[in-house]
């Protein structure tokens, strides 16, 4: 690994719609919206890039096996604080957003125990936010 390098994440995927994709980014989760075209646009996604382009979002299946539960592969997604996540769930349930796993907690008191939830933009892309009390935690084993 690089030390002393600050790096930030960047993510390129197909839209059906860049309108509903910028109320659903801009709107329900709150991202700043930078850079645009008539055929992509950039938000910065909880401090990363990520860049929306019109065309078909990638095949994805339930196949990914986390636990009791089969997720969607691939996806992308974040981790947050614990207080964070919960503030983005209350706004997506607000928002009345569709779950593809509702919020919820896993690994109870297990290294690595965390609050997910699964959920699909409006173009059908899936996405995972996990919450941890702390992020030290994240890579616990």
């Amino acid at each position: 690994m690089l030390t002393g390098m600050k790096s930030l994440f960047h993510f390129a995927f197909n839209v059906t719609d860049l309108d509903v994709a910028r109320r659903f980014y801009g709107g329900v989760l709150a991202c700043q919206e930078g850079r645009s075209t008539a055929t992509w646009v950039d938000f910065d996604f909880f401090g990363h890039q990520i860049s929306l382009h019109l065309g078909m979002p990638f095949p994805t299946s339930a196949t990914g096996h986390v636990g009791e539960h089969l997720v969607p592969m691939p996806h992308f997604g974040l981790i947050l604080q614990r207080a964070d996540w919960q503030a983005l769930a209350d706004r997506l349930q607000a928002a009345g957003t569709a779950f593809v796993i509702a919020p919820h907690l896993r690994f109870a008191g297990l290294p690595g125990e965390q609050w997910t939830m699964f959920f699909l933009d409006p173009c059908g892309n899936p996405i995972e936010v996990k919450g941890f009390e702390s992020l030290e935690t994240v890579y616990a084993s």
